[in-house]
């Protein structure tokens, strides 16, 4: 692929995907608010590729190449030239990735592929709210994006074969199983891992089982690599609450509606894994207790 991919969103899954997307030979820019905002980002990926190097599994030849790969800018018009393709990995809130993406798009080359990296929200008013229908599809890599094998690729309608063809071309160089979805609130993974994930919650707020063992019969009854209370925690419980109270609202299916103990552990401030609280104790290296 030529040009620039643009990750916007110094997170989570923008610094994982900018990380990947540079050892798999793009060029990067990982875009901040402000130029400190995307350095604090860049340092975070210079300091796990420094752990890669410490344990053997990069080497100091590849390192060098991945490195100069990856540059960091303030969003804006200067650092959209010559992008090609520009991902957002904003919070989920519309209201937050709408203007940005709006932003994007009139800085941006008329050709640029916009991609959204929601996980649920629904891509066709995400496109309508930033006034570019017909350009925008949902790009859902998992965390950590290095180590996850699927791309989740939503298609709202009035999506051009075009544009769906370079969504899967850039899934394949990021070395992923491309998997196309209509667009829905959800898309199809959150809306299956959700359910499971609330479930599970409705069950530890029964007495039913524990949170270790509820999550013990998926992963040694069912093979699940990792339990649905464990997986809420690394998530971010308040993640897990916005997409369900979302997916609630906008379907009326009980099956989303938060249940009681999610919102009150939110209230709390015990979010999961980073907040080192949730349905399990963390340490600060992010190892569960």
């Amino acid at each position: 692929m030529t040009g620039c991919l643009a990750i916007l969103g110094p997170g989570a899954l923008g610094l994982s995907a900018a990380q990947w997307a540079a050892e798999c030979g793009l060029d990067v820019r990982l875009l901040g608010r402000n130029l400190a905002h995307a350095r604090r980002g860049l340092q975070e990926v210079e300091r796990r590729w420094k752990l890669a190097l410490e344990s053997g599994t990069l080497s100091p030849e590849v390192h060098g190449q991945v490195r100069s790969r990856i540059q960091m800018a303030s969003f804006g018009p200067k650092a959209m030239e010559d992008v090609s393709i520009f991902l957002e990995a904003l919070p989920e809130d519309p209201a937050v990735k709408a203007p940005a993406l709006a932003e994007a798009a009139r800085w941006g080359d008329a050709n640029l592929l916009m991609l959204c990296g929601t996980s649920a929200l629904p891509i066709a008013g995400l496109a309508e709210a930033a006034q570019i229908p017909g350009r925008l599809l949902g790009f859902h890599l998992f965390v950590p994006v290095p180590r996850m094998a699927v791309v989740e690729v939503a298609v709202p309608p009035g999506t051009t074969p075009d544009l769906l063809a370079r969504a899967q071309t850039l899934g394949l160089v990021l070395r992923k199983r491309v998997v196309v979805v209509r667009d829905q609130p959800g898309f199809a993974a959150a809306r299956m891992a959700l359910a499971q994930g609330l479930e599970a919650m409705r069950l530890l707020e029964a007495g039913v089982a524990s949170a270790e063992d509820l999550d013990a019969l998926m992963t040694l009854g069912y093979g699940h690599p990792t339990g649905p209370l464990e997986l809420s925690d690394r998530v971010g419980l308040d993640l897990r609450l916005r997409i369900s109270a979302g997916l609630f609202q906008g379907s009326g299916d009980a099956r989303f509606e938060p249940p009681a103990l999610l919102r009150q552990l939110v209230a709390r401030g015990e979010t999961g894994r980073k907040a080192g609280k949730g349905f399990y104790i963390w340490d600060p290296d992010g190892r569960r207790l």
